[in-house]
């Protein structure tokens, strides 16, 4: 075929997938009414997990998974944003990892409402100004984000979902990499690209700021000012990626998407939760054992000894496990510890990612 065929067929083909699109958010949109009419949520993180997995499976064309995930991602962003005004609570700035999380949950069709801190993002879920909130949880260097759990034993929401993203610094800026005489970032986004930047011909003058965002702002001011930071950063301050994944070390970070209604069980969930005791040692050792003899799979765990004037005792243990906190050996081990004096709070159950 010639090239000109090769288009029109393209355009043919493009012209179907609208026509098809367009029907599926005809039936969505029936199905956004009838979950009106019952008093459901338009948004179910376990139907959407679910419908993406059994994509990918039936896939035998030549697009890879995550190209599935990112299209039909933006494909249900776009649906839900025709069925309610969907709006999602982030810890900001803008053009941070958790933004960045957030629309590779939601895609971009959602509306977002930056927060200054964990307890506001919180805070506009429980107030029903947001539906759902992402949150940072953990991250591979620095390990879990302790404050998160503090605001579970005040608020009343659970995890519904959770999202895993690879950490991706990326120089970004107007000019090329040879105009470049400062590079702006936050400190440790800096020094989690030391050696790279060490690596290069010029010596950089180092500015550091209290966000990307500030330093996308000095970029954008200074063809000489490169920023480091995001690809997210980069594409919300219209600016060029000088260049890509200058990281030392591969790192990841996990988000969770917080609601004000459980994930219901899908047959394939996790449960994250806490358990307060007494000594470390002790109450990680008879923790584990509940576990095991429930038959409940553990994940990981971690914990830390708790300051003696809280009233809970010596430690707090976190714990992922596997299971729906309603399937019997779930529900079994919890009952057990707290049969035992250990004061458990379930953060979540939901999809395993």
């Amino acid at each position: 075929m010639t090239l000109e065929e090769l288009r029109q067929k393209i355009d043919a083909i493009d012209t179907d997938l609208l026509r098809l699109l367009n029907e599926r958010a005809d039936v969505v949109h029936a199905v956004g009414e009838l979950k009106k009419r019952e008093g459901l949520e338009i948004y179910a993180p376990e139907r959407e997990d679910a419908l993406l997995k059994r994509l990918v499976a039936k896939s035998e064309g030549r697009l890879p998974p995550k190209s599935i995930r990112a299209i039909y991602r933006e494909i249900m962003s776009a649906a839900l944003a025709l069925e309610e005004d969907l709006k999602i609570a982030y810890l900001g700035p803008p053009g941070t990892w958790t933004h960045q999380a957030s629309i590779s949950k939601f895609g971009h069709s959602v509306e977002y409402l930056v927060q200054p801190n964990l307890a506001d993002v919180f805070d506009q879920v429980r107030l029903k100004r947001a539906d759902y909130g992402v949150v940072p949880i953990e991250n591979s260097t620095e390990g879990a984000v302790r404050d998160i759990f503090q605001l579970f034993a005040t608020h009343p929401l659970k995890i519904c979902a959770e999202i895993s993203l690879p950490i991706e610094i990326c120089l970004m800026g107007k000019g090329p990499l040879g105009d470049i005489r400062k590079v702006a970032g936050h400190p440790s986004i800096i020094a989690a690209a030391r050696k790279w930047l060490g690596q290069q011909e010029r010596a950089f003058e180092f500015l550091e700021v209290s966000s990307t965002e500030r330093a996308a702002a000095a970029a954008r001011e200074d063809a000489q000012i490169a920023a480091i930071g995001s690809g997210l950063a980069a594409e919300l301050n219209d600016l060029d990626i000088i260049a890509p994944s200058i990281q030392d070390e591969a790192s990841s970070a996990r988000f969770s998407v917080v609601g004000r209604r459980p994930s219901p069980p899908t047959g394939c969930d996790q449960t994250l939760l806490t358990v307060a005791g007494d000594e470390m040692g002790r109450s990680l050792v008879s923790t584990l054992a509940t576990m095991e003899k429930a038959g409940v799979e553990t994940i990981r765990v971690d914990g830390h000894e708790i300051d003696g004037s809280d009233e809970r005792g010596g430690a707090l243990i976190r714990m992922e496990i596997v299971g729906h906190a309603t399937d019997p050996p779930v529900a079994e081990a919890i009952a057990a510890l707290r049969e035992a004096g250990k004061e458990v709070t379930i953060l979540g159950s939901y999809p395993r990612p």
